[in-house]
């Protein structure tokens, strides 16, 4: 079950960069997606139907992140299946000599979502370090076409900053890899030491002094794909230029995924007595994450940059809980799978503003509540809940992280961790209210760049609306009720961390 997870969207991610018709791989985009979630559903439903093995598994954390992964971009399929059909075929003219650019543009950018799709799913199920970090690199490979999807020179800078930030990262990350293999070489009969399983079993000889620098390797690798200050520098120009859904989906999942391995060398650090270094670097990285979105918060003109910023704080409040440790585990878990859904809901929003206003500037969006009410309900909604408001399950996971520093006697840290909220508070809300009820102003001419169809202002498409406004409701769910299969994974997680 686990390959068909594999397998079926990059066939057919193959097949639509072969293809020629943008309609026949849309209607792809929408089967693999449910078909993928349909297989995550049965694999929940029956874990023994999963492979085992030193390179493959499927434990509590993978299937977590595995099930947002999906659900998201389930969500953000559909998005996309209305946003392609609105902005029509437009194939590079000047590139047609080539065979790669012969095939319908928006059949190659298909392709690339479903090789996206199975390139995160295989960070989700990987058992081995070494696996992990290939498929860390091609989550950026194959997301790297979708960011530049617009042809801009804007795209072009995003992407170029994306592939190289990124690219620097994931070598230290490797150099942390071979420090573990280091650490663990003594270990007589072991072999090189780099699945999960090894590790954990021969944690308490390996190598104190190298596994420490291997930690602060692979925080440094991964964390920059994460999206923790200062190693950030990559995410808002991605997010703000890559089309709404692939925001939704590069801020929804796949910072996640650099978040599991991160957790899974975790792991490793507490089974090897280590996990106070470990837990300091990720306070520490977390309050830094913190610090710089609060200040470029305040100063956004972007709304799509703005959301970005908040991605930074959010992965910042998830290092922190970590960190801390606790209940904080379960808070930092639960927190990673409201954000995925509320910052999904959040990205397409601003797909749908973006597509009445032509435009990203705060200032120029005015009276949403006139012309798209139902975007602006989404909006708002998805506001409050970003910034920790109740009854949303942001607001949760963030007081069980709060009280987690408070139990722990981390006071200072939860001094500026309630600082940093209520600055970004102020900040966003300050940015967001006037978007939605300011007197509407007439919307400026279509761009001669954007391709895209201006869309009515008075009938607001299924497609541009009901993904969100599903993200939205279970966010609202989880903040008034835990499903017990869902406790059941994050204690499952909390507890192999040392957590409660």
């Amino acid at each position: 079950m686990i390959w068909a997870l594999l397998i079926i969207p990059a066939s057919l991610g193959l097949f639509c960069l072969l293809s020629r018709s943008s309609n026949l791989c849309r209607y792809l985009l929408v089967i693999s997606a449910l078909c993928h979630s349909a297989m995550v559903l049965i694999l929940a439903c029956h874990r023994e139907v999963a492979i085992s093995s030193q390179w493959i598994g499927l434990d509590d954390a993978g299937l977590l992140f595995l099930g947002i992964t999906s659900l998201l971009f389930s969500g953000a399929a559909v998005y996309t299946f209305g946003y392609l059909k609105a902005e029509g075929d437009s194939p590079i003219k000047d590139m047609e000599e080539h065979f790669f650019f012969k095939n319908s543009h928006n059949a190659v950018f298909v392709g690339c979502m479903l090789f996206f799709l199975a390139t995160m799913t295989l960070v989700t199920v990987s058992r081995h370090l070494g696996l992990m970090w290939v498929a860390i690199e091609a989550t950026t490979l194959s997301s790297a076409p979708l960011i530049y999807y617009h042809r801009h020179h804007r795209s072009l800078e995003a992407v170029w900053k994306y592939i190289l930030i990124c690219s620097v990262g994931i070598a230290l990350a490797m150099l942390g890899n071979f420090f573990i293999v280091v650490a663990g070489a003594h270990i007589e009969g072991a072999g090189p030491l780099m699945a999960l399983d090894d590790l954990i079993d021969h944690a308490s000889s390996l190598n104190p002094a190298w596994m420490k620098a291997a930690f602060v390797l692979c925080l440094v690798g991964y964390g920059t794909k994460m999206g923790l200050a200062p190693m950030h520098n990559w995410l808002p120009d991605a997010h703000s230029e890559a089309p709404s859904s692939i925001s939704a989906l590069l801020s929804g999942a796949l910072l996640n995924c650099a978040f599991l391995v991160l957790l899974r060398i975790h792991t490793v650090m507490i089974a090897a007595g280590l996990g106070d270094t470990s837990r300091m670097l990720f306070v520490l990285l977390g309050l830094m994450s913190l610090a710089f979105a609060a200040v470029f918060i305040i100063g956004q003109k972007d709304f799509k940059r703005m959301l970005a910023y908040s991605s930074v704080e959010h992965m910042g409040i998830i290092a922190l809980g970590l960190g801390i440790g606790g209940m904080g585990i379960t808070g930092s878990l639960f927190h990673a799978v409201n954000h995925s859904l509320i910052k999904g809901m959040l990205f397409m929003t601003a797909g749908n503003i973006m597509a009445a206003h032509q435009t990203k500037t705060i200032a120029d969006v005015k009276g949403l509540m006139y012309t798209r009410p139902f975007t602006a309900m989404l909006w708002l909604a998805g506001a409050m809940a970003i910034v920790g408001m109740p009854p949303f399950g942001i607001f949760l996971s963030e007081l069980t992280i709060l009280g987690a520093m408070l139990d722990t006697g981390h006071f200072f840290v939860a001094g500026a961790y309630l600082m940093a909220l209520g600055i970004i508070f102020a900040a966003l809300t300050a940015k967001v209210l006037p978007m939605i009820f300011s007197p509407p102003t007439a919307p400026p001419p279509v761009r001669p760049e954007n391709n895209a169809k201006k869309l009515s202002l008075k009938k607001e498409p299924v497609w541009s609306i009901a993904p969100l406004t599903i993200f939205g409701f279970l966010s609202f769910v989880l903040g008034i009720y835990m499903p017990p299969w869902l406790s059941g994974l994050l204690n499952g997680v909390s507890r192999s961390l040392g957590g409660q």
